[in-house]
């Protein structure tokens, strides 16, 4: 039976009116007639709904139901033999063989009235719903600081709205410490007006339930959350469970963290970096039940501030055990929240955390540069059975990542990324104005990070320059909101272009179709021809059209101009 996800020990997941494909292997011994049916319920009905299942082929049968409500659905799968059926079946064949059905008729007679013994599947499986920005997003990440703290970021919604995105998403807004601040360019000891990273968080002014007085109150936080909200756009928070040395937890909870053998505390490391402004909690601390409920108050806390949706900082280096019970503890309560999983590490892991409850989860997409690449990982991501569960959310950048096909691709790279993530991906983002302004300078050769990384200093951006990207995102958005077949990951095909610098994928939902060519070669014009059914095409990007009458059909971009065909499909 499926969907289910490691024999029903984790839930699939889906999003407000989607529908769920119950599909199921039903048989018997010898020739009876067999029957089936789901049944289903939200969590907090006490009725079970039944649907008869179709009869495909090979003993497989199947039916949906769609999930209208937030919480979770249960549903599982029942079969039977069906005497009357099969007797109704066999006597249709005797009469085609002009037999005398005289006692046969008397037999149906008996059969007519007799109960039927329905055999369940042997366990109930449950599907989390979520709303529908689980499924189909757009984040757009900003630092606060750089634009007048929380009243500007307010003046900078309408700048959020006009390129289209729906999450805006904030680093911690936390007090940052002052012990071992880092300085500019990620430096050990910081100058005097270094403002230190976001996510050393804690200081004199409180903790994780406090607001860095640079950025302004919570009377102005709230007034963000609501100012968003009638734009449409929600704001995501960074939660990130570790602290500066100077953090309120550091004293009133010293059993919260591993001591070192000198008495000191262990600071965080990655060997051989050192992080001393940060210290990590010990989640396997004696005193964890204690830490537990305080880090799932923090969540609740900025609940109660209108946070809908949490990207967590490196949950990978955090108890499994801890998420699984602090994601279902939440979410039992409000059922809407979201939880972006930052973790860029090995696949079994990132997966993992996704089965424990996490609704999206950042990808390697960042490194999938080549047609190969790119066909290989989004196949798997789209078309594996993991995709019950595993919810990809894809940016090009990050504060933390600067790829070098970016530092080296100039602006066709920036334009062709943001194509590949915006349409091949249901949830994308960016992190802005970086990526708009084409930011692409490393701190050093063969770094990822930044140069005058905003992760450690204020930034002033140009918003109007003229060469910004801003344009090209906005239509971008404007296509996915219009598309329903670029809002869903699982339609995605891949189609043959004889040119391995281009890539031809196509996305589908009923009568609307989207096929996107796109030249991954970022110095030169490529052309080719592409395998794909006679239509007619109107490019969404540029506003040409084209009618294609045969199976094969030319396409030529340059990245000079625009790399990159964003079609919607007539046939």
């Amino acid at each position: 039976m499926r969907p289910q996800v490691d024999g029903g020990r984790y839930p699939v997941k889906r999003a407000i009116g989607d529908e769920v494909l119950v599909e199921a292997d039903v048989f018997t011994d010898g020739h009876d007639a067999v029957q089936a049916e789901i049944l289903f319920k939200h969590e907090k009905d006490s009725e079970w709904q039944t649907l008869p299942m179709e009869f495909r082929q090979n003993d497989h049968w199947a039916a949906s139901f769609r999930v209208e409500k937030l919480g979770r659905y249960q549903y599982t799968v029942r079969g039977w033999t069906d005497a009357y059926l099969t007797w109704q079946r066999d006597l249709e064949k005797r009469k085609a063989a002009k037999q005398d059905i005289t006692v046969d008729l008397l037999i149906g007679k008996e059969l007519e009235d007799k109960p039927l013994e329905k055999l369940p599947y042997d366990r109930t499986l449950e599907v989390v719903v979520d709303p529908v920005r689980a499924r189909f997003s757009a984040w757009y990440e900003m630092f606060p600081r750089s634009f007048g703290g929380l009243r500007g970021m307010v003046q900078m919604l309408p700048y959020v709205e006009r390129l289209g995105f729906d999450v805006l998403y904030l680093p911690p807004v936390h007090p940052v410490g002052t012990t071992a601040r880092k300085g500019k360019n990620n430096a050990v000891s910081a100058q005097p007006g270094d403002v230190g990273s976001p996510w050393a968080i804690g200081s004199k002014d409180g903790g994780h339930k406090a607001i860095e007085p640079s950025l302004g109150s919570f009377e102005d936080f709230d007034f963000l959350v609501a100012e968003a909200s009638k734009k449409n756009i929600q704001i995501a928070l960074d939660i990130a469970f570790q602290c500066s040395p100077d953090h309120p937890y550091v004293k009133e909870h010293p059993e919260w963290f591993r001591a070192r053998p000198d008495g000191t505390i262990q600071y965080a490391e990655n060997p051989p970096k050192k992080y001393q402004d940060i210290y990590p909690f010990d989640f396997e601390t004696p005193a964890w039940e204690s830490l537990w409920a305080e880090l799932k108050s923090v969540f609740e806390f900025w609940v109660g501030h209108g946070v809908k949706i949490f990207r967590v900082d490196n949950p990978h280096t955090k108890a499994f055990a801890f998420w699984e019970w602090c994601i279902k503890e939440l979410k039992t309560e409000h059922p809407e929240l979201i939880f972006l999983s930052e973790a860029f590490t090995r696949p079994r892991v990132m997966h993992k955390l996704a089965k424990l409850g996490f609704t999206q989860s950042y990808t390697y997409f960042t490194w999938r540069n080549t047609k190969h690449e790119l066909t290989e990982y989004f196949t798997e991501v789209t078309s594996h059975s993991s995709r019950e569960y595993f919810r990809p959310n894809f940016w090009p950048n990050t504060p933390d990542i600067l790829h070098e096909a970016l530092q080296h691709g100039g602006r066709p790279a920036f334009i062709v990324r943001a194509v590949l993530a915006a349409t091949l991906a249901a949830n994308y983002g960016i992190y802005g104005p970086a990526y708009e302004l084409q930011e692409r300078t490393p701190r050093e050769p063969g770094s990822e990070e930044y140069l005058h990384s905003e992760k450690y200093e204020l930034k002033q951006w140009d918003l109007e320059r003229p060469d910004s990207l801003a344009p090209l995102i906005s239509r971008l958005n404007v296509i996915r909101r219009e598309n329903r077949a670029l809002q869903f990951d699982w339609s995605l095909q891949f189609h043959h272009v004889d040119n391995d610098q281009l890539i031809a994928f196509s996305k589908r939902d009923q009568d609307n179709e989207i096929l996107v060519v796109v030249n991954l070669d970022v110095r030169n014009p490529q052309s080719g021809w592409i395998s794909f059914p006679p239509c007619t095409v109107v490019d969404l990007l540029s506003g040409g059209h084209w009618t294609w009458s045969g199976g094969r059909n030319y396409v030529e971009l340059s990245p000079h101009t625009l790399p990159a065909h964003v079609f919607r499909v007539t046939r």
